[in-house]
């Protein structure tokens, strides 16, 4: 009766056609816990910071928040573009440490979405829109729409496009560079003719050559849980990638994780096609989702320019950054994970 109770709570039921299909999805929690000691100047009058903020969605629950510290207000906000929600903090005065500790509970669930329908409904253009601009690359626009257009030519569904862009370029082009720092720049057009990069390299690529071919689609930036019970993931922030496919919905992918494989795991041909097969519909439960969307503007706003993606903390002091860069380790955090 046991076995059978736990089976049940792992099965995942997806109806489709009429027909019943069954896939076990996988599922992992714990708690997370994030040290903040700022590295601001103990004379600095006005010290902010800005924390990624993860929220309940399908995917995934978030319970148990706690948020302590000696800062003078917190409060949690959300931009107004992309949606990126952030715990904010503020010291108003000089101080010898500025400290604050955030912890949350997440159970999170392995991500399957493989039972494409046979047909496509039209695509909502218009809904879709924001997901299909590449007016971000600025000159770079119409290098990536000739790519794309020689990657997708022949292919008529989104779904036909979004596997071509997947797999005969971004795989099969594309490689993990270890020595990037953090998760990547995202610098499209220098990456489409070097090819090698990070996570959020990889998938800005992807997003662009996907857009430019008529697929919907936008990164997911978020944290992956340690590979033991417990241990230190100050650097384990990570991204993947969804597209709108019309009539089934949302689509996620991660390419970046297969050419990680491909690069630390020396995998055999089989080996390599399982993973290449896995991950176009499906990501492991090893991964909290934190925003999505590039292009930040903070909330309430810094003084200084949109962030690229919002993944690692920022801070600033009397309105200059305390962050040397993008990735910030520079201005005094700890993430935590344990498994519960």
């Amino acid at each position: 009766m046991e076995k059978s109770r736990i089976f049940s709570f792992f099965l995942t039921t997806v109806i489709v056609f009429g027909f019943v299909h069954l896939a076990t999805a996988k599922e992992r929690q714990g708690t997370v816990t994030i040290e903040v000691n700022l590295n601001a100047r103990s004379d600095a009058r006005t010290v902010r910071l800005w924390l990624p903020y993860p929220m309940s969605d399908e995917n995934q629950d978030i319970t148990n928040i706690s948020v302590s510290g000696n800062y003078a207000s917190s409060g949690v906000y959300r931009d107004a573009k992309n949606k990126a929600t952030a715990l904010y903090a503020e010291w108003k005065e000089p101080a010898k440490e500025r400290k604050l500790v955030y912890s949350f509970h997440v159970n999170r669930n392995e991500v399957i979405r493989k039972e494409f329908p046979k047909k496509e409904m039209p695509l909502p253009v218009e809904e879709m829109n924001p997901y299909l601009s590449n007016a971000h690359l600025g000159d770079a626009v119409n290098k990536v729409k000739a790519i794309a257009s020689e990657i997708t030519k022949g292919q008529k569904t989104i779904l036909a496009k979004a596997q071509a862009v997947y797999n005969n370029w971004v795989v099969d082009n594309m490689r993990r560079d270890p020595d990037v720092k953090g998760c990547g720049t995202s610098e499209v057009e220098r990456l489409l003719s070097e090819k090698a990069g990070k996570c959020a390299d990889i998938h800005s690529v992807y997003t662009a050559l996907a857009r430019a071919s008529g697929v919907p689609a936008h990164e997911i930036y978020g944290l992956r849980m340690h590979k033991d019970k417990d241990g230190d993931i100050t650097k384990y922030q990570d991204c993947w990638e969804e597209f709108y496919l019309p009539g089934y919905g949302w689509v996620v992918v991660d390419p970046a994780d297969v050419l990680k494989f491909k690069l630390e795991r020396s995998p055999t041909p089989e080996e390599l096609k399982a993973k290449r097969e896995y991950f176009f519909g499906a990501v492991d439960e090893n991964r909290i989702a934190l925003n999505s969307g590039g292009q930040i503007v903070l909330n309430p706003p810094p003084n200084g320019n949109p962030l690229l993606y919002f993944m690692y903390p920022y801070a600033e002091a009397d309105g200059k950054a305390l962050n040397e860069d993008l990735y910030g380790f520079n201005i005094g955090y700890k993430i935590s994970f344990k498994e519960n």
